[in-house]
Protein backbone atom coordinates (compact mmCIF):
# COMPACT_ATOMS: atom_id res chain seq x y z
CA UNK A 1 0.00 0.00 0.00
CA UNK A 2 1.30 3.44 -0.92
CA UNK A 3 1.26 6.13 1.80
CA UNK A 4 -1.19 8.97 1.17
CA UNK A 5 0.22 12.49 0.84
CA UNK A 6 -0.13 14.85 3.79
CA UNK A 7 0.11 18.54 2.94
CA UNK A 8 0.80 21.05 5.72
CA UNK A 9 0.29 24.71 4.92
CA UNK A 10 2.98 27.10 6.17
CA UNK A 11 1.42 30.42 7.13
CA UNK A 12 4.67 32.36 7.08
CA UNK A 13 4.33 36.19 7.19
CA UNK A 14 6.09 36.32 3.80
CA UNK A 15 3.34 34.18 2.28
CA UNK A 16 0.72 36.65 3.46
CA UNK A 17 2.79 39.61 2.28
CA UNK A 18 3.42 38.11 -1.18
CA UNK A 19 0.02 36.42 -1.52
CA UNK A 20 1.54 32.94 -2.01
CA UNK A 21 0.25 29.66 -0.55
CA UNK A 22 3.10 27.45 0.68
CA UNK A 23 2.52 23.75 1.46
CA UNK A 24 5.06 21.21 2.72
CA UNK A 25 4.35 17.69 1.51
CA UNK A 26 5.25 15.66 4.60
CA UNK A 27 6.85 12.58 3.02
CA UNK A 28 9.00 12.40 6.16
CA UNK A 29 5.92 10.82 7.78
CA UNK A 30 5.44 8.01 5.24
CA UNK A 31 7.50 5.36 7.11
CA UNK A 32 9.33 5.27 10.46
CA UNK A 33 12.73 4.37 8.94
CA UNK A 34 12.43 4.19 5.12
CA UNK A 35 11.16 7.75 5.08
CA UNK A 36 10.65 10.45 2.50
CA UNK A 37 11.87 9.91 -1.03
CA UNK A 38 13.83 6.79 0.00
CA UNK A 39 10.58 4.82 0.31
CA UNK A 40 9.84 5.53 -3.34
CA UNK A 41 13.41 5.23 -4.64
CA UNK A 42 13.81 1.78 -3.10
CA UNK A 43 10.33 0.41 -3.86
CA UNK A 44 10.98 -0.87 -7.38
CA UNK A 45 14.66 -1.60 -6.74
CA UNK A 46 13.60 -4.12 -4.10
CA UNK A 47 10.90 -5.50 -6.37
CA UNK A 48 13.45 -5.99 -9.16
CA UNK A 49 15.94 -7.67 -6.79
CA UNK A 50 13.23 -10.12 -5.74
CA UNK A 51 12.29 -10.85 -9.37
CA UNK A 52 15.94 -11.70 -10.11
CA UNK A 53 16.20 -13.96 -7.07
CA UNK A 54 18.83 -11.80 -5.39
CA UNK A 55 19.14 -12.19 -1.63
CA UNK A 56 21.84 -9.58 -1.01
CA UNK A 57 21.71 -5.85 -1.76
CA UNK A 58 24.78 -3.61 -2.02
CA UNK A 59 24.95 0.15 -2.22
CA UNK A 60 27.25 3.14 -1.65
CA UNK A 61 27.27 6.16 0.65
CA UNK A 62 28.94 8.27 3.29
CA UNK A 63 28.86 7.90 7.04
CA UNK A 64 25.79 10.15 7.40
CA UNK A 65 23.92 9.04 4.27
CA UNK A 66 20.11 9.02 4.44
CA UNK A 67 20.21 6.41 1.70
CA UNK A 68 22.42 4.06 3.74
CA UNK A 69 20.07 4.43 6.72
CA UNK A 70 16.91 3.69 4.73
CA UNK A 71 18.60 0.97 2.67
CA UNK A 72 19.64 -0.95 5.81
CA UNK A 73 16.15 -0.60 7.28
CA UNK A 74 14.54 -1.81 4.05
CA UNK A 75 16.85 -4.83 3.93
CA UNK A 76 15.85 -5.80 7.45
CA UNK A 77 12.13 -5.26 6.85
CA UNK A 78 11.98 -7.14 3.54
CA UNK A 79 14.41 -9.96 4.28
CA UNK A 80 17.52 -8.99 2.29
CA UNK A 81 21.12 -9.06 3.41
CA UNK A 82 22.70 -5.64 2.93
CA UNK A 83 26.21 -4.36 2.31
CA UNK A 84 27.18 -0.70 2.49
CA UNK A 85 30.30 0.46 0.67
CA UNK A 86 31.33 3.47 2.75
CA UNK A 87 33.94 6.15 2.12
CA UNK A 88 36.72 4.99 4.45
CA UNK A 89 37.98 8.11 6.13
CA UNK A 90 34.45 8.99 7.21
CA UNK A 91 33.88 5.96 9.43
CA UNK A 92 36.89 5.49 11.72
CA UNK A 93 34.22 5.55 14.40
CA UNK A 94 30.69 4.57 13.46
CA UNK A 95 28.37 7.53 12.98
CA UNK A 96 24.81 7.32 14.34
CA UNK A 97 23.67 6.40 10.81
CA UNK A 98 26.20 3.57 10.51
CA UNK A 99 25.44 2.33 14.02
CA UNK A 100 21.78 2.06 13.05
CA UNK A 101 22.69 0.34 9.77
CA UNK A 102 24.78 -2.30 11.52
CA UNK A 103 21.96 -2.88 14.03
CA UNK A 104 19.76 -3.61 11.00
CA UNK A 105 22.30 -6.23 9.91
CA UNK A 106 24.23 -4.25 7.29
CA UNK A 107 27.83 -5.26 6.66
CA UNK A 108 30.08 -2.20 6.35
CA UNK A 109 32.71 -2.40 3.61
CA UNK A 110 35.12 0.48 4.10
CA UNK A 111 37.01 1.83 1.07
CA UNK A 112 39.30 4.81 0.54
CA UNK A 113 38.03 7.98 -1.11
CA UNK A 114 40.11 7.08 -4.15
CA UNK A 115 38.48 3.66 -4.41
CA UNK A 116 35.06 5.17 -3.80
CA UNK A 117 35.39 7.37 -6.90
CA UNK A 118 35.22 4.14 -8.93
CA UNK A 119 31.72 3.33 -7.65
CA UNK A 120 30.22 3.39 -11.15
CA UNK A 121 33.11 1.64 -12.93
CA UNK A 122 32.34 -1.85 -14.29
CA UNK A 123 35.67 -3.27 -13.09
CA UNK A 124 35.10 -2.10 -9.49
CA UNK A 125 31.53 -3.41 -9.49
CA UNK A 126 32.79 -6.76 -10.80
CA UNK A 127 35.31 -6.93 -7.95
CA UNK A 128 32.52 -6.34 -5.45
CA UNK A 129 30.33 -9.01 -7.06
CA UNK A 130 33.22 -11.48 -6.96
CA UNK A 131 33.90 -10.68 -3.31
CA UNK A 132 30.31 -10.77 -2.04
CA UNK A 133 28.51 -13.13 -4.41
CA UNK A 134 24.95 -12.97 -5.74
CA UNK A 135 24.41 -9.21 -5.44
CA UNK A 136 21.83 -6.72 -6.58
CA UNK A 137 23.75 -3.42 -6.75
CA UNK A 138 21.91 -0.14 -6.22
CA UNK A 139 23.86 3.08 -6.95
CA UNK A 140 24.70 5.86 -4.53
CA UNK A 141 21.55 7.64 -3.42
CA UNK A 142 19.47 4.86 -5.03
CA UNK A 143 19.22 6.88 -8.25
CA UNK A 144 18.51 4.65 -11.24
CA UNK A 145 15.60 3.80 -13.54
CA UNK A 146 13.75 2.02 -10.72
CA UNK A 147 14.09 5.05 -8.45
CA UNK A 148 12.73 7.29 -11.21
CA UNK A 149 9.74 4.96 -11.60
CA UNK A 150 9.04 5.05 -7.86
CA UNK A 151 9.35 8.82 -7.52
CA UNK A 152 7.17 9.29 -10.59
CA UNK A 153 4.51 7.19 -8.83
CA UNK A 154 4.94 9.33 -5.71
CA UNK A 155 4.06 12.41 -7.74
CA UNK A 156 1.05 10.75 -9.36
CA UNK A 157 -0.10 10.07 -5.79
CA UNK A 158 -0.26 13.84 -5.13
CA UNK A 159 -3.50 14.12 -7.10
CA UNK A 160 -3.39 17.79 -8.16
CA UNK A 161 -1.17 20.26 -10.02
CA UNK A 162 0.37 23.16 -8.05
CA UNK A 163 1.96 26.14 -9.79
CA UNK A 164 5.41 25.27 -8.39
CA UNK A 165 6.71 21.94 -7.10
CA UNK A 166 10.04 21.96 -5.25
CA UNK A 167 12.38 19.23 -4.04
CA UNK A 168 15.94 18.97 -2.73
CA UNK A 169 18.46 17.36 -5.09
CA UNK A 170 21.41 15.12 -4.22
CA UNK A 171 21.94 12.50 -6.93
CA UNK A 172 19.00 13.49 -9.14
CA UNK A 173 16.77 10.40 -9.01
CA UNK A 174 13.98 12.01 -7.03
CA UNK A 175 13.82 15.12 -9.20
CA UNK A 176 13.90 13.01 -12.38
CA UNK A 177 10.93 11.04 -11.06
CA UNK A 178 9.07 14.22 -10.14
CA UNK A 179 9.68 15.67 -13.61
CA UNK A 180 8.49 12.47 -15.27
CA UNK A 181 5.47 12.13 -13.00
CA UNK A 182 4.30 15.70 -13.61
CA UNK A 183 4.33 15.13 -17.40
CA UNK A 184 5.27 18.71 -18.26
CA UNK A 185 2.91 20.34 -15.76
CA UNK A 186 3.90 22.76 -12.95
CA UNK A 187 7.19 24.61 -12.72
CA UNK A 188 9.61 22.23 -10.99
CA UNK A 189 12.53 23.57 -8.92
CA UNK A 190 15.33 21.34 -7.67
CA UNK A 191 17.37 22.81 -4.81
CA UNK A 192 20.90 21.42 -4.95
CA UNK A 193 22.44 20.28 -1.67
CA UNK A 194 25.84 20.24 -3.41
CA UNK A 195 28.14 23.15 -4.10
CA UNK A 196 28.33 23.78 -7.84
CA UNK A 197 25.24 21.63 -8.37
CA UNK A 198 24.53 22.82 -11.91
CA UNK A 199 26.20 19.59 -13.16
CA UNK A 200 23.14 17.74 -11.82
CA UNK A 201 21.17 18.93 -14.85
CA UNK A 202 23.05 16.48 -17.07
CA UNK A 203 22.64 13.62 -14.58
CA UNK A 204 18.89 14.23 -14.44
CA UNK A 205 18.63 14.37 -18.21
CA UNK A 206 20.43 11.01 -18.36
CA UNK A 207 17.98 9.51 -15.87
CA UNK A 208 15.06 10.79 -17.98
CA UNK A 209 16.51 9.14 -21.08
CA UNK A 210 14.61 10.00 -24.27
CA UNK A 211 11.93 11.99 -22.46
CA UNK A 212 12.48 15.74 -22.75
CA UNK A 213 10.81 18.26 -20.44
CA UNK A 214 11.47 22.00 -20.23
CA UNK A 215 9.47 22.90 -17.09
CA UNK A 216 12.27 22.46 -14.55
CA UNK A 217 15.50 24.03 -13.33
CA UNK A 218 18.22 23.57 -10.71
CA UNK A 219 18.60 26.23 -8.00
CA UNK A 220 22.20 25.97 -6.76
CA UNK A 221 22.89 29.01 -4.56
CA UNK A 222 21.57 27.64 -1.24
CA UNK A 223 24.10 24.88 -0.47
CA UNK A 224 25.58 26.54 2.68
CA UNK A 225 29.11 25.49 1.76
CA UNK A 226 28.39 22.12 0.17
CA UNK A 227 26.98 18.68 0.80
CA UNK A 228 26.55 17.79 4.50
CA UNK A 229 27.74 21.27 5.53
CA UNK A 230 25.89 23.18 8.22
CA UNK A 231 26.32 26.60 9.80
CA UNK A 232 25.06 28.06 13.08
CA UNK A 233 22.76 30.27 11.03
CA UNK A 234 21.18 27.24 9.35
CA UNK A 235 20.90 25.39 12.67
CA UNK A 236 19.10 28.39 14.19
CA UNK A 237 16.76 28.50 11.21
CA UNK A 238 15.87 24.81 11.71
CA UNK A 239 15.13 25.46 15.38
CA UNK A 240 12.99 28.53 14.69
CA UNK A 241 11.07 26.92 11.82
CA UNK A 242 10.14 23.93 13.97
CA UNK A 243 9.07 26.22 16.80
CA UNK A 244 6.91 28.35 14.47
CA UNK A 245 5.34 25.68 12.26
CA UNK A 246 5.92 22.33 14.00
CA UNK A 247 7.82 20.98 10.99
CA UNK A 248 11.23 19.37 11.62
CA UNK A 249 13.86 20.00 8.94
CA UNK A 250 17.38 18.58 8.57
CA UNK A 251 20.47 20.50 7.42
CA UNK A 252 21.60 18.36 4.47
CA UNK A 253 18.57 18.80 2.21
CA UNK A 254 15.26 20.16 3.48
CA UNK A 255 16.40 23.14 5.57
CA UNK A 256 18.52 24.49 2.73
CA UNK A 257 15.60 24.18 0.33
CA UNK A 258 13.09 25.87 2.66
CA UNK A 259 15.60 28.65 3.42
CA UNK A 260 16.00 29.14 -0.33
CA UNK A 261 12.26 29.25 -0.95
CA UNK A 262 11.75 31.94 1.70
CA UNK A 263 14.64 33.94 0.24
CA UNK A 264 13.09 33.66 -3.24
CA UNK A 265 9.78 34.82 -1.78
CA UNK A 266 11.50 37.94 -0.43
CA UNK A 267 12.93 38.55 -3.91
CA UNK A 268 9.49 38.19 -5.62
CA UNK A 269 10.59 35.11 -7.56
CA UNK A 270 7.11 33.59 -7.15
CA UNK A 271 4.21 35.54 -8.71
CA UNK A 272 1.24 36.59 -6.58
CA UNK A 273 -1.57 34.02 -6.28
CA UNK A 274 0.95 31.17 -6.64
CA UNK A 275 0.38 27.77 -5.03
CA UNK A 276 3.68 26.21 -3.98
CA UNK A 277 4.23 22.58 -2.88
CA UNK A 278 7.55 21.53 -1.33
CA UNK A 279 8.50 17.87 -0.90
CA UNK A 280 9.92 17.00 2.53
CA UNK A 281 12.28 14.15 1.66
CA UNK A 282 12.79 12.88 5.22
CA UNK A 283 16.26 12.07 6.52
CA UNK A 284 15.62 13.52 9.97
CA UNK A 285 17.88 10.93 11.60
CA UNK A 286 20.74 12.94 10.09
CA UNK A 287 20.27 15.53 12.83
CA UNK A 288 22.04 13.18 15.27
CA UNK A 289 25.31 13.36 13.37
CA UNK A 290 25.28 17.16 13.44
CA UNK A 291 24.39 17.19 17.13
CA UNK A 292 27.55 15.15 17.73
CA UNK A 293 29.44 17.98 16.05
CA UNK A 294 27.99 20.50 18.52
CA UNK A 295 24.99 21.88 16.65
CA UNK A 296 21.66 22.21 18.47
CA UNK A 297 18.26 22.04 16.77
CA UNK A 298 15.79 22.20 19.64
Amino acid sequence: MNPKPFLQEINHPLCQEKNVRFFIWREDLNHPFISGNKFWKLKYNLERAKELGKSCLLTFGGAHSNHIYAFAAAGKEFGFETIGVIRGDECRELSPTLKFATECGMKIHQVSREQYRNKTEASFLSELAEKFGNLFIIPEGGSNEFAVKGCSEMIENLGFTPDFLCSPVGTGGTLAGIIKGMKGKSKILGFSALKGGSFLKKDIENLLGDEIFTNWEIIDQYHFGGYAKCTEELASFIKEFRSQFNVPLEPIYTAKMVWGILDLLRKDFFPANTELVVVHTGGLQGLKGFEEKGFTFS
